[in-house]
């Protein structure tokens, strides 16, 4: 079942989200439904806030990127079988030099800018089954993971701007939060939802 993105402006997106336990109900199906979500909208990550659930969950593909002929061979099988999905996960370290590179959000339809983060995250998380894993990962998997990571506290990438970017696209941002954009994907705008 395809789930409607929530828009920017929706304060599920700024609440930072609460842990879950194996006993959340009919999990299996969610984790199901907001991969068919992400896959509809062609993105490359969904985080339960994205859809209204302030839950600590998120899920990344990074296939979509193995097609771009700029990875080395090596990068691009790795991206291609990086399918992963994240249940009450932690940050532990972000490490390196920060790097810019242009970011957008299936909630922020539209807008893409480029975003500085460092190349390297070692994560805490369980999967799906609620088996629990340290790992670190680097490059855009790991850029991809922030991303998503910062959605499950409550972080939008458009808040790691400068004053002036931020100045920029507040007339962008404050039309997607009435409903004034062109997404290719369902989605539920803050304006419609205060109508109910």
């Amino acid at each position: 079942m395809i789930i409607p993105i929530v828009a920017y402006g929706d304060p599920v997106l700024k609440k930072k989200a609460k842990d879950i336990t194996p006993e959340y109900p009919k999990f299996s199906e969610l984790i199901e439904n907001m991969y068919y979500t992400m896959y509809e909208a062609h993105g490359v990550g969904l985080a339960a806030p994205q859809i209204g659930l302030p839950i600590r969950v998120f899920l990344v593909d990074t296939t979509p990127f193995a097609e771009d002929e700029s990875y080395t061979p090596e990068e691009q099988e790795q991206l291609a079988n990086f399918k992963k999905t994240f249940v009450n996960a932690e940050i532990l370290e972000e490490e390196g030099e920060e790097w810019a590179f242009s970011e957008g959000c299936l909630s922020i339809p539209g807008i893409n800018e480029d975003v500085f983060r460092k190349p390297k995250v070692t994560i805490r998380y369980q999967d799906e089954n609620f088996k629990e894993y340290t790992e670190t990962y680097d490059g855009l998997i790991a850029r991809v993971i922030q991303h998503e990571y910062d959605h499950i506290e409550g972080v939008l990438f458009t808040d790691k701007l400068s004053s002036l970017k931020k100045r920029l696209i507040k007339g962008k941002l404050v039309n997607i939060s009435k409903g004034k954009c062109n997404a290719e994907y369902r989605m539920r705008f803050p304006a419609a939802s205060k109508k109910r």
